[in-house]
């Protein structure tokens, strides 16, 4: 079987970083010596768990009229009278003309002094208002416009074209509020693309909607959600365990394999095993996989090196006893310190507590 020279030089690079490093288990082989490789590159691969996180349930779809809040403006017409018509909002320059709902939720209406108008619907408002004008007029006619939207924001962050906050005007969809922002360029990283509501991460699968066309991943929005579109040039891997640098190693431009992020990271001394190398890799917003590799068998060139993708999270034991729970029990401090360098699933599965 043939080997391209890219697979060779990796091999060899990897194995160049490890003697550097130290690292325990290779054997140099007499000259002459032929090992067969089958040439797959999970051959390391001890075990593969695939996990997942639970689907949010599903949500009716909002009330279709726009509920008034804090911040809106408000065009507000009483019978044409003047006495009653509402002062302009904001400087003399400003196209809006009406009244802004004010911190309480309420309008100023003169004479009439504030009424009470967030968390109703234009045509409850109108209610409202004709209500307390009764004692200043017979049967008054009230029309109430909203004439700039301003309490229901959207945050779109990252690699979108058009970035920033917009303000929604009726209920929206993720795919409706990600439009707001006029796409996104190819430096996206769907993949780690996230949806933040409060302090919680959502579990939305933004790579399978705008991808594969999934349905089911198109939830509906809330004010004040953000969602946030990485940029893949800054992608990362981390690393902890028995190494002397942990944390994060960013990506090479033509990848990065194992051996080089463990060459990087820098073993300890003594007390590791190589045998057991645990890593937790996402694979979307809502997926994942649990991967024991025996480095060991890429060392000694019986198995092709283990490329790594972005977000990848490695643990090197430091003895071969333990299990995931042990491994996740010894991380879970540094994966708490730099929670928002990590991909969405690592957030939701793992340092989210379920209430």
């Amino acid at each position: 079987m043939k080997r391209s020279a890219s697979s060779l030089l990796c091999r060899a690079m990897s194995l160049f970083l490890c003697l550097l490093t130290g690292c325990a288990g290779y054997v140099d082989l007499p000259a002459g010596t032929v090992k067969p490789i089958s040439g797959w590159l999970d051959d390391a691969i001890m075990e593969r768990e695939v996990v997942s996180v639970p689907e949010p349930p599903a949500e009716p779809p909002p009330p279709a009229d726009y509920v008034i809040g804090p911040s809106d403006v408000l065009f507000i017409n009483i019978e044409g009278r003047p006495e009653f018509m509402v002062a302009p909002t904001g400087n003399s320059s400003s196209k809006v003309q009406g009244s802004r709902v004010d911190g309480n939720g309420d309008v100023q209406i003169p004479i009439a002094g504030p009424v009470r108008v967030a968390g109703l619907t234009v045509s409850q408002a109108q209610d409202r208002i004709r209500e307390v004008l009764r004692t200043y007029l017979k049967n008054p006619w009230v029309v109430v416009e909203i004439a700039e939207y301003k309490s229901q924001p959207l945050y779109l962050l990252g690699q979108f074209k058009s970035p920033g906050t917009y303000y929604m005007d009726r209920p929206l969809t993720l795919s409706q509020g990600i439009a707001l922002g006029n796409g996104f360029d190819n430096t996206a990283d769907l993949r780690g693309a996230r949806i933040t509501r409060g302090n919680r991460i959502l579990p939305v699968d933004v790579y399978d909607l705008l991808v594969n066309g999934n349905g089911k991943e198109n939830v509906w929005l809330r004010p004040g959600d953000t969602v946030f579109l990485p940029d893949n040039r800054n992608s990362q891997v981390f690393i902890f365990g028995a190494v002397k640098k942990p944390g994060p190693i960013p990506m090479l431009q033509g990848g990065l394999n194992l051996a080089q992020a463990i060459g990087s990271a820098e073993l300890r001394d003594t007390g590791y095993d190589f045998k057991h190398v645990r890593i937790i890799r996402s694979l979307s917003a809502t997926r994942g996989e649990l991967l024991i590799v025996d480095f060991d068998r890429i060392l000694r060139g019986e198995a092709m090196p283990f490329p790594l993708m972005a977000g990848d999270i490695i643990y090197v034991p430091r003895s071969h006893f333990g299990s995931w729970n042990d491994a996740l029990a010894e991380i879970m401090p540094s994966l708490q310190a730099i929670s928002a360098l990590l991909q969405p699933f690592v957030n939701i599965k793992y340092l989210t507590k379920n209430d």
